[in-house]
């Protein structure tokens, strides 16, 4: 009995031994340093490799378990110190591409980011000895690394573009490679980056989407149909049938009429006016020019015809008329316009006009839908308003009826109180 007794209290103490702290001579050295050499052991506190139990050595060598700092930083047992840049994607690599670690920690996640890293311009560059380029702690920050869904993560998707411009909107840095520096500037002015940033939508595209992230490249003239179709997938496949894909096929494709970074919000102005992007190639008079000015029509003239019907709708609504029904139908019109505007992208007048008809039938029956509940109204006004003059008619001829009533009873009265 007394030796159970004993095991009992031998049981929670062994557990305590075994779950105590291992000794980390590096972060109780660090962390009442001073300046520079202290930030690393309070950032990394918040560093997602911390929260893995992934401890200073386990990166830059050493014995954390011995508090004498000749024993701990022992070259002779393994401490590196700081890495040198040319070898920091290695070092990563030693965990990041074996995937029976990362199993154990996150296995979802892919392990061929080393070898795309080598393939990349950054990595070819750092191969030949350039150490100027982006390494893994240039985007993903050294002690204090974050998650990708972090929100304080440099590489979260609203933060990328301002990563990537650190380098590459910097012109001291750029100039040696004959590297423009604007992207990041025009990427700020573009439809993608208000859907990032202003809609708060975490799937538009950012630097990364585009040129990829570890095995970073620029798409080739080439490639960029291909590389916008991912997302794009209609218009790709409407302008690989186009008369302009074997025209602009090595020549930039999407980018010649919406540019590359800086592709602001389609509208039938590329089409048509003194600053089409059409004019650039087709002179006015001439048929492209022609049927391009013809598409901006039928863009137009469906999208005015959605927006009488609209306002036709909303009045009657505000006026409590029932055109929920209409308005339900309109929405479908509102498709076809969105499918015009994809099928614009075959360069057909006959295609676009066959896309507008359905849109503008609709138009027409939910305006006239509008403009009828309108009438209605006007005629409920109208019967209203007789009714009301009707009733305060009766009201008038009832008070005259009784107060002549009220006189014969006074006079008759009167006249008894005579005799």
């Amino acid at each position: 009995m007394k030796l159970r007794v004993v095991g009992l209290f031998l049981v929670p103490v062994a557990l305590a031994v075994a779950q105590a702290p291992k000794p980390d001579s590096c972060t109780d050295c660090h962390s009442v340093m001073e300046g520079a050499i202290q930030a690393p052991a309070i950032a990394y506190k918040a560093d997602i490799h911390a929260a893995a139990g992934i401890t200073c050595a386990d990166c830059h060598g050493g014995n954390p378990a011995v508090s004498d700092p000749e024993g701990a930083m022992n070259r002779a047992k393994g401490f590196i110190g700081k890495p040198a840049r040319t070898a920091i994607p290695k070092l990563c690599s030693n965990c990041h591409s074996n995937a029976d670690y990362m199993g154990k920690h996150k296995p979802q996640q892919r392990v061929d980011q080393f070898a795309q890293y080598q393939t990349s311009v950054h990595g070819k560059r750092l191969a030949a000895g350039d150490t100027n380029v982006a390494t893994c702690v240039d985007c993903h920050s050294v002690h204090n690394i974050r998650g990708v869904r972090d929100a304080l993560s440099p590489v979260h998707p609203v933060n990328l573009p301002d990563t990537c411009g650190h380098c590459h909107a910097d012109a001291g840095k750029m100039s040696r490679y004959g590297i423009p520096t604007n992207q990041h500037a025009d990427y700020k002015t573009s439809v993608h980056w208000s859907a990032l940033k202003d809609r708060g939508d975490l799937s538009a595209p950012n630097c990364a989407s585009c040129h990829g992230n570890h095995g970073a490249k620029p798409p080739g003239a080439e490639s960029v149909t291909a590389v916008c179709a991912n997302c794009h997938v209609m218009f790709g496949q409407l302008f690989s049938k186009s008369v302009h894909q074997p025209v602009f096929s090595e020549g930039g494709g999407c980018t010649v009429c919406h540019s590359n970074h800086a592709i602001k919000q389609p509208s039938t102005a590329m089409l048509k006016g003194k600053d089409a992007v059409c004019a650039t190639c087709h002179d006015a008079g001439t048929p492209g020019a022609k049927a391009a000015e013809e598409i901006a029509g039928l863009l137009d003239g469906l999208a005015g015809n959605l927006n009488q019907s609209r306002e036709a709708l909303a009045k009657a609504d505000r006026y409590g008329m029932e055109v929920s029904e209409a308005q339900l139908k309109l929405a479908e019109g509102h498709e076809s316009l969105i499918k015009a505007r994809l099928t614009l992208h075959s360069f057909q007048v006959e295609e676009v006009r066959k896309t507008v008809a359905p849109g503008r039938k609709i138009a027409s029956e939910t305006r006239t839908a509008g403009e009828n509940a309108l009438r209605e109204k006007d005629f409920r006004r109208i019967g209203l308003g007789i009714s009301v003059l009707f009733i305060a008619l009766t009201v008038i001829a009832i008070a005259v009826l009784l107060r002549r009533m009220e006189s014969r009873s006074n006079n008759h009265e009167e006249g008894k109180q005579t005799l």
